[in-house]
């Protein structure tokens, strides 16, 4: 099987219940052939959360660090079922991409209609690249209107290995996760999978992903994480990382 190379949804210390810095992301991502990870820290009405200077100050980060290309992101909560989210102008546009994600602390979980249109009105925000774990059954959506959205705005749907863990609060993961694959899969949209890591060493580590993306025969090349020319492209990025393959 192909390595995947980039790793997106990733946090630090600063989300208030991860347990490693940017520098020990780093350093592990590299050991485990990540070429490109991005730092997604949860936005601040995630209790615990950073104050706005955080994100505000993430330029100071270099772009790359020791081969690692460094994606500056967030992980925006969505706040309402018109989709908005907890991130400003100012914070918007000093980053690479925003994660869009429901979470229970910051929105209670609606009907399914409320629920898909959360996601749906949230694809509209400039710089939302990845919908984050859409596969609760807390929040139950529709399916085919995400997958459509999502390639009407070549945005990427995420498949969460940590959501496919036996232990994982996030309840029904693997077969909503089966669900929307078939979709995307019939309609040629792009998934990314993201480890969701809160502790370094989780960071690389698809294994969840990659098992599941097996059983439902994925096609391979609509999984962005193994092919840099499209990573590259779709971030935009003005170069690519430089440590080897």
């Amino acid at each position: 099987m192909m390595k995947a190379i980039l790793d997106l949804h990733t946090h630090t210390l600063a989300s208030g219940h991860a347990y490693s810095t940017i520098k020990e992301n780093i350093e592990f991502a590299k050991k485990h052939g990540i070429k490109y990870l991005g730092v997604s820290d949860h936005a601040c009405t995630m209790p615990g959360g950073p104050h706005p200077f955080y994100f505000q100050n993430l330029k100071v980060i270099p772009k790359e660090v020791d081969g690692i290309r460094v994606l500056k992101g967030i992980e925006g909560n969505i706040i309402d079922f018109d989709g908005n989210l907890d991130i400003s102008e100012d914070i918007s546009k000093g980053i690479d991409y925003i994660i869009a994600s429901l979470h229970n602390p910051c929105i209670d979980p609606g009907s399914e209609e409320e629920n898909t249109n959360a996601i749906l009105n949230a694809m509209n925000i400039d710089k939302v690249k990845i919908i984050g774990h859409p596969d609760d059954n807390r929040y139950t959506l529709d399916y085919e209107k995400i997958v459509l959205k999502a390639k009407e705005k070549n945005i990427l749907l995420e498949i969460n290995n940590s959501s496919l863990n036996p232990n994982s609060f996030r309840e029904g993961a693997a077969e909503n996760l089966t669900r929307m694959l078939k979709l995307c899969k019939e309609n040629r949209v792009r998934v990314v999978m993201g480890t969701d890591s809160h502790i370094c060493y989780d960071i690389g580590k698809f294994e969840n992903c990659e098992k599941l993306l097996e059983e439902v025969d994925f096609p391979i090349e609509l999984v962005i994480n193994y092919h840099e020319n499209e990573i590259v492209d779709f971030f935009n990025m003005d170069f690519a990382a430089v440590i080897s393959k």
